[in-house]
Order: structure tokens, then C-alpha cells, then sequence
């Protein structure tokens, strides 16, 4: 069974914060990110095309934020990707995912079981 993931009919996050990280994680580094999505922010950070802009969405992001969303290069994302958390995914509530549904228009993440039910 898979486990409840309210990603993939969201991806706000994608769209309302800047995605940066070490620029070793790129592919012309020591990682796997391709370096063509991505762009200098300082001299050892990068940031995913379109996230370092005042409307941001990310270039990896497809499809429709709060209805069906995925990552184009999911297997291959940031380490800052790889650990945001959606609110109460670790039981603990995030901020930031809640700021980012928010801006959407998406009510928060409420505590949850592992098949998405609405905890007791």
C-alpha cells in the first residue's frame, strides 16, 4: 500500500519558495541535478530556473498546483527538495507548507494516518 502524499495534488511549495542549494550537487559537479535547470545565485550556491524571481515556480514543476503536480526530475532533486517536509508528515506541523498552500488558496495539511485519514 502506498502512503498518503498530499504532494502530488499540490506543489505550492515548488511555486512560492527559492529552491537553492551547493552548486556541487549539479551535474557538472559531483551530483546529478542538471546543471541546464538551474542557475548561479552566489559563487558556491545555485537555484532551480525560476525559483529566484518575485512569481516563482520552478522549471521541474509540471502540471497544476493544487490539483496534479509532479516533479520532472523528482529522482534527481535538490537536497533542499529532498528534505522539505509537508505538515505532518514527520507528526510535527511545517510552517512553510502551510504558507506556501496558503498562497494558493489550499487549507493546511491536517494531522493524518498513513492512508491519509484524518487522525483521531
Amino acid at each position: 500500500m502506498q502512503e498518503y502524499n498530499p504532494c502530488i495534488t499540490c506543489g505550492a511549495c515548488c511555486a512560492h519558495f527559492r529552491a537553492s542549494f551547493h552548486w556541487s550537487e549539479c551535474s557538472d559537479g559531483y551530483g546529478q541535478i542538471p546543471v541546464e535547470l538551474t542557475e548561479d545565485l552566489t559563487r558556491y550556491r545555485r537555484v532551480m530556473k525560476g525559483t529566484n524571481s518575485s512569481s516563482p515556480r520552478c522549471i521541474a514543476l509540471q502540471g497544476e498546483i493544487g490539483n496534479c503536480v509532479s516533479c520532472s526530475i523528482y529522482e534527481l532533486r535538490s537536497s533542499v527538495c529532498r528534505e522539505f517536509t509537508f505538515s505532518y508528515q514527520d507528526g510535527q506541523p511545517n510552517e512553510r507548507c502551510d504558507q506556501a498552500r496558503a498562497a494558493y488558496g489550499l487549507q493546511p495539511i491536517e494531522p493524518f494516518d498513513d492512508k491519509g485519514n484524518r487522525a483521531a
